[in-house]
C-alpha cells in the first residue's frame, strides 16, 4: 500500500517522550515553553503560544480580537470546515469568497469586494502548504484597518518573498498565524497547534484564554517559595498542549528544513513523472511562493469521474484524497448566508486528487503512482 501520507517519527522523538513522561511533569510546562522559543525563532516571529491543536489557535484567534455577534470575517469555503467553524464558535459570519484556480487559494480581488463596514478580519488559508497572496493581503487590511489572520494549518515550513526577502510563514505578515502538528502535516506531535504573532496584547491574551483565564499559570504556581492564589479573570478554554507532544515537536522542529527539502524535491520528481499525461493538470508555484508540498494535488481536466479515479487507483494499493472540502456545501453552511459566487471552489472539489506525497517516498512509489494514473486516463 502507498499511504497518502506518513509521519517522520523515530527513536529521537520516542526518546523524548520517555524523558517528558519519566521528568514528572508531563502537562504544560518547560518543554511547551522551550518549544514555543524554538518555533518563534525558526519562523522569526517575537512570540509562539502552543496550544491543543490548529482549531483551538484560530478560536483563540478570533477570540483575542474579540469577535463576536454580528461582525463578519471572511475567509474561503475551500478549506477544512474548522476554518469556518471556529468563526461561528464566536457567533461571527463567515463571509465565503472564492479562490484563485491556479493557487486553490484566496482570491484577494474577491476579497476586496467582500468588505463591508461589519468586516472584522480576513481570515486567509495556505492551502496544502502553498503560500497564499500575502502581499495582496496584508496591504487590504491595513487599508481598510482589519486583522489578517492566517490558517497556516498545512504550511509550517513554507516561504513567501515578501518585501523582496525569502522569510518563513509565521513570520508576522499579517497578525495572527495559526499551525498544526497533526500527523499529516510536515511535523507532527500527534495533534498540536501554535499561534505567532508580534502583538504583545494577542500573545497576552492567547496564553490567559488557552488556561482557564487563569491569573498565575500554574508553572509559576509550583515554582514560587511563596503561596499563590489565582484568580480566574474570564471565562476561558483548556487548550493546553502537553509537555510530552511539546518533546515530540521539538524534535521534529529540528528535521524542519530537511522534511521540507525532502517534500520539494519529491514533488519536483512528480512534476517530472506526470507533466507529459494529458488528462491532468500539475499543482502550481508561484514565483514567490515556496511551498513545503504537504500535499500534492492534480486536477482532473478529461472526462474521468473523480471517484471513479481514485477507487480504481485505491485497487491498485494507492491512497489518494479528494480536492479539499468546501465548508458551504456542509450542512451547518448549506442554507447559510448570501455569499459570492464559488465556482471555483467547487470545481476545485469535484475534479482534485490529492496524490501521496511524503518525505520518506521513493521513487519507485511515486513511478507506481504516475503509471496507475497515466494507465487509467483516456488516450
Amino acid at each position: 500500500m502507498i499511504p497518502i501520507a506518513m509521519p517522520v517519527l523515530a527513536n529521537e522523538e520516542a526518546d523524548a517522550a520517555r524523558d517528558a513522561v519519566l521528568s514528572g511533569w508531563v502537562s504544560q510546562g518547560p518543554q511547551v515553553a522551550a518549544f514555543e522559543r524554538e518555533f518563534a525563532a525558526l519562523v522569526g516571529a517575537p512570540f509562539a503560544c502552543a496550544v491543543s491543536n490548529c482549531t483551538t489557535a484560530l478560536h483563540l484567534a478570533l477570540m483575542a480580537l474579540d469577535i463576536s455577534s454580528g461582525d463578519e470575517v471572511i475567509t474561503a469555503s475551500h478549506s477544512f470546515i474548522a476554518t469556518a467553524n471556529c468563526i461561528r464558535y464566536c457567533g461571527a459570519t463567515p463571509v465565503f469568497v472564492d479562490i484563485d484556480p491556479e493557487t486553490y487559494n484566496i482570491d484577494p480581488a474577491l476579497v476586496a469586494d467582500a468588505i463591508t463596514p461589519r468586516t472584522r478580519a480576513i481570515l486567509a488559508v495556505h492551502q496544502m502548504g502553498m503560500p497564499c497572496d500575502l502581499s495582496a493581503l496584508v496591504a487590504l487590511a491595513k487599508r481598510h484597518n482589519i486583522v489578517l489572520i492566517e490558517d497556516a494549518a498545512c504550511a509550517a515550513g513554507s516561504q513567501i518573498r515578501f518585501n523582496g526577502q525569502w522569510e518563513r510563514i509565521g513570520k508576522p505578515h499579517g497578525d495572527i498565524a495559526c499551525f498544526s502538528f497533526h500527523p499529516r502535516k510536515v511535523i507532527t506531535t500527534g495533534e498540536g497547534g501554535m499561534l505567532t504573532t508580534a502583538n504583545p496584547e494577542f500573545d497576552r491574551k492567547f496564553r490567559l484564554l488557552r488556561q482557564h483565564g487563569m491569573s498565575v499559570p500554574d508553572t509559576v504556581r509550583h515554582s514560587s517559595a511563596q503561596v499563590i492564589f489565582e484568580d480566574y479573570l474570564v471565562v476561558g478554554f483548556n487548550y493546553r498542549m502537553t509537555d510530552v507532544q511539546a518533546a515530540v515537536g521539538r524534535k521534529q522542529l529540528e528535521m524542519l528544513p530537511e522534511l521540507v527539502a525532502r517534500r520539494r524535491a519529491v514533488a519536483s520528481h512528480y512534476d517530472e513523472l506526470l507533466g507529459n499525461i494529458d488528462g491532468i493538470k500539475l499543482p502550481y508555484e508561484p514565483e514567490w511562493a515556496r511551498s513545503n508540498w504537504q500535499s500534492y494535488c492534480v486536477r482532473l481536466t478529461g472526462r474521468v469521474h473523480q471517484k471513479e479515479m481514485m477507487q480504481k487507483l485505491l485497487d491498485q494499493g494507492i491512497a489518494t484524497r479528494r480536492g479539499i472540502m468546501c465548508s458551504h456545501r456542509e450542512a451547518p453552511y448549506v442554507n447559510g448566508e448570501a455569499r459570492k459566487d464559488l465556482h471555483q471552489s467547487e470545481l476545485a472539489q469535484d475534479h482534485s486528487i490529492l496524490l501521496p506525497i511524503y518525505a520518506q517516498m521513493t521513487e519507485n512509489d511515486q513511478r507506481a503512482v504516475a503509471d496507475a494514473l497515466r494507465a487509467e486516463l483516456p488516450m
